[in-house]
């Protein structure tokens, strides 16, 4: 391979780099990925050379041998046995070439075989570089026509130390083996580089799997941070817009919202050092604080009627502590989106929060509001949480469902698999 620096060697290659003298330059060249875009070609390795020398050695001893069989043979003429001789002195010089031009020259080989015999070892080397650098249809095309015509050869000039049938069936077996082993060879290649290929695949999926994973990531914890920090957010926006409307208030109100504003602040920036713990820990379960589960619900209702909402709580369960701490959490995570989403689109109303279920039955979470009195100015980023709700609850195994009813108010009520 061309100019492949240990510097710049790709990750296919890198692996070779220091053995780069032992592989053939055209494997090389294939598992470049950058070959084919720069369109240079391979320039011979070591191996290459030592191989291409080995080739020519052996079609120039074919050749001799060849020559010498026809100094001995009355049925050759001078004329012949010269044209024959140069041929084959061509044919052996054209082995250099065997690389660059395979398909050429063994299509080129066809007739001068018939007419030189000193040819034949220069053609059994290039049908052997055919049958390694080219596929097997221009192998069984050009193979074939090499043994349908070895007939005709000694036909036409015959062997003068053995029978004809004998002579025949010797060079068709000869050059089956010659065309088996090129075969061999391409087959090992092809399964280094489908091996090469198949490393580099899993290595990209790998990689992509990790990508998938790290975005899963973020996304859960973006929805957690949103679950978390938007019920905290709206007291604070709910206790500073009643100072804003109500600065001549008493000063009890005034040190009481104050104070609710305070703890609301406290609360989310606990609530997002766990989140942000959780992120570096990577241990959602078992970093920071505990998580909220069902148990903890009687403390957010009470935590919204401080805040000034109307809340009710209808919790069936005989045991909040026997539901599994995923499910638990998950139910908490939706009645607190379900709470502050009325306090934000129906402010004022009356919440009816309602939780019943068992073991093998499931766990329901109904949250209901009616229609607010008066136009309610629309808050920006609306339905983000219920997207994220509905798919905390279907990673839960459960569902949700949530939307207007017929008097105007609105219903989010999920089931958990329990």
């Amino acid at each position: 391979m061309s100019t492949v620096g240990k510097d710049k060697a790709t990750p296919a290659v890198a692996g070779v780099i220091g053995r780069r003298w032992l592989f053939p330059s055209a494997l090389l060249h294939e598992l470049d990925p950058d070959a084919e875009r720069t369109g240079r070609r391979p320039r011979r390795t070591a191996r290459d050379w030592a191989v291409d020398f080995t080739c020519f050695l052996l079609a120039v001893a074919l050749g001799l041998a060849a020559a010498d069989t026809l100094s001995g043979d009355p049925h050759t003429p001078h004329a012949l046995a010269v044209v024959d001789q140069l041929l084959g002195v061509l044919a052996c010089a054209a082995v250099w070439l065997r690389r660059r031009w395979p398909l050429g020259l063994a299509i080129a080989m066809i007739p001068v075989g018939l007419v030189s015999n000193t040819a034949g070892g220069a053609g059994a080397v290039v049908l052997f570089t055919l049958a390694v650098h080219r596929p097997f249809r221009y192998v069984a095309w050009i193979g074939g026509i090499a043994i349908a015509q070895i007939p005709l050869l000694f036909w036409l000039r015959p062997d003068p130390d053995l029978p004809y049938a004998g002579a025949v069936a010797f060079t068709e077996l000869a050059t089956l083996a010659v065309i088996g082993w090129g075969m061999f060879v391409r087959s090992k290649r092809q399964l280094m580089l489908s091996l090469r290929e198949r490393a580099r695949r899993a290595e990209t999926e790998a990689r992509l799997r990790a990508e998938q994973a790290q975005r899963l990531a973020r996304e859960a914890i973006a929805r957690e941070m949103h679950d978390v920090l938007a019920h905290r957010l709206t007291l604070l926006s709910v206790h500073a817009g009643a100072l804003e409307f109500r600065p001549d208030a008493p000063r009890e109100e005034i040190a009481r919202a104050a104070g609710v504003i305070r703890e609301s602040a406290h609360e989310a920036l606990q609530d997002l050092r766990e989140i942000i713990g959780v992120l570096r820990a990577g241990e959602p379960d078992d970093a920071g604080r505990p998580q909220p589960t069902l148990a903890a619900l009687d403390a957010l209702v009470a935590e919204c009627r401080e805040a000034g909402m109307k809340v009710t709580l209808a919790s069936r369960v005989r045991d909040p502590a026997d539901v599994p701490s995923s499910v638990g959490r998950t139910a908490y995570r939706v009645a607190q989106e379900a709470l502050t989403n009325a306090r934000k689109h129906a402010p004022g109303t009356e919440v009816a929060v309602a939780v019943t279920g068992g073991p093998g039955d499931g766990l329901v979470v109904d949250v209901r509001n009616p229609a607010p009195e008066g136009d309610v100015p629309a808050v920006p980023g609306s339905g983000q949480g219920l997207i994220g709700l509905t798919e905390r609850a279907t990673l839960a195994g459960g569902r949700l469902e949530h939307g207007p009813e017929a008097d105007g108010g609105f219903r989010v009520r999920a089931w958990l698999p329990w």
